[in-house]
């Protein structure tokens, strides 16, 4: 069976989707905190990711609880999940969608 990466990118996107920042009524995919999605032949997925600070109260749950929905999605086999601080995140990061939800636009 030939893995289709972008199909299960796309599973993958939809269930971080279901991951809500605690502080504000937003998916984390929503609102940038996704750097990177990659995954390779073996469909091991490395997910490079960010908080809104360093200081976030969710820091030590939030990276964990990307890592098992990731890891319950079908056809996914290993997960790697990289928490980062640079590029540090701004509100410039989130979608159009997020913005127009907690009121920038």
């Amino acid at each position: 069976m030939i893995l289709d990466k972008g199909f299960l990118e796309q599973k993958i996107i939809a269930k971080i989707k279901t991951i809500f920042d605690p502080e504000i009524p937003v998916d984390i995919y929503e609102l940038g905190l996704i750097y990177e999605i990659k995954i390779d032949d073996d469909a091991n997925v490395y997910v490079k990711m960010t908080l809104t600070s360093p200081a976030c109260p969710v820091a030590g749950s939030l990276p964990p609880e990307v890592k098992e929905k990731v890891e319950s999605v079908k056809d996914v086999n290993e997960v790697i999940v990289d928490l980062v601080w640079d590029p540090p995140w701004d509100k410039e990061m989130m979608t159009e969608e997020a913005k127009l939800e907690l009121g920038f636009l």
